[in-house]
């Protein structure tokens, strides 16, 4: 279990890369707000390495981050393909946190259900938030003004979250 709790760690951290470059990508585009909301998102990737972490040095637990996968680069992405990429990468995460859980299961491992539960519920959010801004930047489509007044809304995202 050890070692999949450390796959999952490396996921995490993989997961900020991914945000801190839809980041980059979306302050190329002059969405100053869309790349201030991924780079919260890439913040709040860390966090939850980190609740990782916690989680397997409190079981006495070796942590071992493995190699990094460099994100996918856009050659001349749009909005609607920023979202979709943070969207499927979601989703990656999920079914490892899903796989996680069913290997924790099958190993007796009750004591990871607290925090896999936890990340259960995360992910769900995580999908539907993600999936509402595309479903909002497909009904602005090419409306300039529109596509600006979402990237004023996601912008405006506090910086600090529920979990610090």
């Amino acid at each position: 279990m050890e070692a999949k709790f450390n796959d999952q760690i490396t996921l995490e951290f993989e997961a900020s890369l991914v945000y801190r470059q839809l980041a980059v990508e979306a302050e190329r585009m002059d969405l100053v707000g869309m790349a201030a909301w991924f780079r919260h998102q890439a913040d709040e990737e860390i966090v939850h390495a980190n609740k990782f972490i916690d989680h397997v040095d409190a079981r006495d637990g070796h942590v071992q981050i493995g190699s990094l996968s460099a994100p996918a680069q856009f050659a001349d992405p749009s909005a609607l393909d920023l979202f979709e990429a943070a969207f499927k990468h979601e989703q990656k995460v999920s079914e490892a946190i899903q796989n996680l859980y069913r290997a924790a299961d099958e190993a007796g491992d009750f004591d990871s259900r607290p925090i896999l539960n936890w990340f259960t519920s995360e992910q769900i959010e995580e999908e539907s938030t993600v999936d509402e801004i595309i479903g909002r930047i497909r009904l602005v489509g090419d409306d300039g003004s529109g596509l600006l007044r979402m990237d004023s809304e996601l912008g405006a995202r506090p910086a600090t979250t529920t979990e610090a």
